[in-house]
């Protein structure tokens, strides 16, 4: 098994459940170089191929368009060609902001419609791996925190220790994910028919409501009065239809909390 993207928060949560993979960040391979990536799946010719490979500031998108167009759009149809020749089965991961936040919910076979030029980047990054490859796995997730990585946990425990109140926007809603508890789905989604899977954790809030599970002095505010470069969805709920679900995302978050308090 090879796993492109080890140096990201995700990446790192990949490598410690799935250690005996080969592991490759970006100083080792370029995923929008598309003949080193070529290279190492045809040298490795491994039976899965894990990309958790992405650019993920979704604001710094905005202003770098072409850049998020070649690492989260092209760079994983390089993967899944190469894959394809190989005889491999690509596992990649996307994002609840390739849905527009006009529903309250939406499903894997729910149409995609993005708001901002990050979310356009990962639908280009599906579209072409479908293009190249029938043996894949896409996963879609959503506000993800873990260790190794900017994580909004990790924000808004260092505002709350400087500030007095920390305003965080209530009208945007979605579902946490911890980056370890999708690492450990992500063999059973392997085992599973190719095609789409939302997996998040269980339990959906505002981030306002996010915050509040673990400090005590955030206060809410609009969207409208936090504006930021590129625009949310209002709603980015993901459903699972196709596996049991993980464990709720306050369980999550304190367990992730203690671990960083232990080291």
């Amino acid at each position: 098994m090879v796993i492109f993207g080890t140096n990201g928060m995700l990446g790192h949560a990949l490598s410690e459940v799935l250690p005996d993979a080969i592991h490759l960040g970006h100083p080792d391979v370029d995923i929008t170089d598309e003949i080193p990536v070529k290279k190492v799946i045809l040298r490795e010719r491994p039976f899965a191929v894990i990309n958790a490979a992405a650019y993920t500031d979704v604001d710094g998108c905005e202003e770098n368009q072409d850049l998020a167009r070649e690492v989260n759009g092209r760079a994983p149809g390089y993967i899944a060609a190469a894959c394809s020749e190989a005889g491999a089965l690509l596992v990649h991961y996307s994002t609840d902001y390739v849905f527009d936040g006009t529903r309250r919910d939406y499903q894997e076979d729910d149409h995609p419609n993005p708001i901002n030029a990050y979310g356009e980047s990962k639908l280009l990054g599906e579209v072409s791996i479908q293009k190249n490859l029938k043996n894949y796995r896409i996963i879609r997730t959503s506000w993800l925190f873990g260790g190794h990585g900017k994580n909004f946990v990790d924000t808004i425990l260092s505002l709350s220790r400087q500030m007095p109140a920390v305003r965080v926007v209530n009208d945007q809603i979605g579902k946490p994910t911890y980056t370890i508890d999708l690492a450990r789905a992500t063999p059973d989604i392997i085992s599973r028919a190719p095609g789409i899977y939302h997996i998040t954790n269980e339990g959906q809030c505002s981030w306002y409501e996010f915050a509040r599970a673990f400090i005590p002095n955030a206060v809410p505010c609009t969207t409208a009065e936090f504006p930021r470069r590129a625009k949310r969805p209002e709603y980015s709920v993901l459903v699972n239809t196709k596996t049991l679900p993980l464990r709720h995302w306050r369980e999550a978050v304190l367990e992730y909390i203690h671990a960083k308090e232990r080291t």
